[in-house]
């Protein structure tokens, strides 16, 4: 395909090109060559009416002429589109570029339509409330001997579900939670009283009078955060000093309550 191509250019060049050697051959001045230049008998002759050759010494350079006019070079025009071959087949796909740095947060767009409302969800567990409180009290008086002594309660004021066992004088955690407790006394003349409330085996808190003329009513309370299974009671300290908490048949002048603040599973 290539040489029929090759072939039909180098005639359209040759029919192109054939004026201008046409002309030459005659033997005609070159129309674009400079005036100075041209062999003219008018223009070369001197006083004896002999021609002027283009000749020189050669000892001398030739005369250079410069010409009044612009040279110019004739450049065929050649159709480029004739030698434009066959499309050729799709290559192969080249590789991914690397990734670009990340442009700017576009703005914040419109916000969208209210989307429709949702189905009623399962019914959920029904609220659980725990409870739990007591109030008891002791009528008879207690003094002190070489030991420690739980004090045992005779009055029952409030158990709910029975959390207080009136027998051993102890409260039993059944709901783990914070409760409130308070512990109210009377002491007696010329003896101190002291008490401690208990948890379990710990002391907590102390409940105390000193021994004075006449006897008063002391109280101490507290909060404690209470585990399954925890126990509070009273307890009366051993007799190194005379210690001892006044009451009647008649009357109550101890008593020892708590109740449940807030349950731990109400977190």
């Amino acid at each position: 395909m290539l040489v029929p191509n090759l072939v039909l250019l180098v005639l359209v060049f040759a029919k192109w090109a054939e004026p201008y050697i046409t002309q030459n051959r005659d033997g005609e001045q070159d129309p674009f060559e400079p005036k100075d230049n041209r062999r003219s008998t008018e223009y070369y002759r001197d006083g004896s009416g002999a021609e002027c050759r283009r000749c020189c010494d050669p000892a001398e350079d030739p005369p250079q002429f410069a010409s009044p006019h612009a040279q110019y070079q004739i450049v065929p025009q050649i159709n480029i589109t004739i030698l434009k071959g066959e499309k050729g087949d799709i290559g192969e796909r080249g590789l991914h570029g690397k990734s670009g740095t990340s442009g700017k947060n576009g703005p914040r767009g419109p916000h969208g339509v209210k989307g429709t409302k949702g189905s009623v969800g399962a019914p959920g567990e029904s609220c659980k409330s725990y409870y739990a409180a007591f109030s008891v009290g002791r009528k008879k008086a207690l003094h002190s001997n070489d030991y420690y002594q739980t004090m045992i309660f005779d009055t029952e004021f409030v158990n709910l579900y029975g959390h207080f066992n009136m027998f051993t004088g102890k409260f039993f955690c059944y709901v783990p939670g914070i409760y409130f407790f308070s512990l109210n006394a009377h002491s007696w003349n010329q003896k101190e009283t002291y008490l401690h409330l208990m948890k379990n085996e710990q002391e907590m808190a102390i409940l105390y009078a000193q021994p004075s003329d006449r006897s008063i009513m002391q109280s101490q309370s507290l909060m404690l955060e209470l585990e399954r299974d925890d126990q509070v009671w009273v307890r009366l300290f051993k007799g190194e000093r005379e210690n001892a908490v006044f009451s009647d048949d008649f009357d109550t002048y101890i008593t020892f309550s708590g109740y449940l603040v807030k349950a731990k599973s109400e977190g």
